[in-house]
């Protein structure tokens, strides 16, 4: 475990905590000035709703800040700690962007509720995934060998968020398709909350059961492994979706046009996601981006210079 990774937990834990609430996005890609190069370009106000501790959103989230500047937008960042909420804002126009969203599947619920009031602004990343980790140096490989070893993993599978999409698929799906639920606890609190116990577990050598996801820097910060899923209880692979509210192509047609172009493969955002989240870390995104920007001049076809 590398220090840059321990300090991204903690600051991870930091975010976590904080309350439904909006702040001024004042660190991009321009000095914090909200304005692009041109200063009397200003093309309206574009709010950015994510989950700091969902580091894909947090990553995806900077980088359109810093690029929306850059082309006369002013940019509001607004963090908020729930799925849902960000769902409700978006489709009530409090929140115009979500930045990573995983609509197909993982978010289907809330695309069923609010979907009208939604626009796909489209998909930056395929393979997306969800899966049940445990340590790699514990000896099973399928999600069918959980059954009958509740007393080896203490009884229970920490997860994160309540109403993440996540928890919801390993509880209504996985867990009673493989005949866990009577005998293990989806325990949940909060994404920094389940990185603090797999640290703690794998820093002791000892079992332990997570739901994760990928992409996540988590995967190559611990030593995790995904186990097998032959039943398919946590879904196919899907896409990483940016999502506006109804109506914002139309209000904000340059901004579209731009989203639209951005599709990163895995190397891209991996090397994205580390920058953000665990060499700058909290409160240097706008720099991590920069830093990104520089060594991925091609990374997608619409970057403004």
């Amino acid at each position: 475990m590398t220090k840059r990774h321990l300090t991204a937990i903690t600051a991870l834990a930091a975010a976590a905590a904080l309350a439904l609430s909006g702040c001024a996005g004042g660190a991009g890609g321009n000095g914090g000035d909200g304005k692009s190069g041109d200063k009397d370009a200003d093309k309206g106000t574009i709010t950015l709703g994510y989950l700091p501790s969902w580091t894909d959103g947090l990553s995806t989230a900077f980088l359109l800040q810093n690029q929306l500047e850059k082309v006369g937008y002013t940019v509001k960042m607004k963090t908020l700690t729930e799925a849902g909420p960000l769902y409700t804002g978006l489709a009530q126009g409090d929140v115009d962007i979500y930045p990573s969203a995983w609509p197909e599947l993982t978010h289907k619920s809330y695309m069923d509720k609010y979907g009208s009031k939604i626009e796909d602004l489209g998909a930056y990343y395929a393979n997306a995934k969800l899966t049940i980790a445990v340590p790699e140096y514990t000896d099973i490989s399928s999600i069918e060998d959980l059954a009958g070893k509740a007393d080896r993993f203490g009884g229970k599978i920490y997860g994160i968020e309540p109403g993440a999409g996540l928890t919801e698929q390993t509880k209504e799906s996985m867990m009673p398709e493989y005949g866990l639920d009577g005998e293990y606890e989806l325990a949940t609190s909060s994404t920094a909350a389940m990185l603090t116990e797999l640290k703690k577990a794998t820093e002791k050598k000892q079992d332990i059961v997570v739901t994760l996801w990928r992409p996540f820097w988590a995967n190559d910060a611990f030593p995790v492994k995904d186990l097998d899923d032959p039943k398919g209880a946590m879904g196919k692979p899907e896409s990483l979706h940016f999502l506006g509210t109804k109506g914002f192509a139309e209000k904000f047609p340059e901004a579209a046009k731009l989203i639209a172009g951005i599709t990163l493969d895995d190397a891209q955002y991996g090397s994205l996601e580390d920058l953000v989240v665990n060499q700058y870390g909290k409160g240097k995104e706008a720099e991590a981006v920069t830093e990104w920007l520089k060594k991925n001049p091609d990374a997608f076809p619409t970057q403004v210079s």
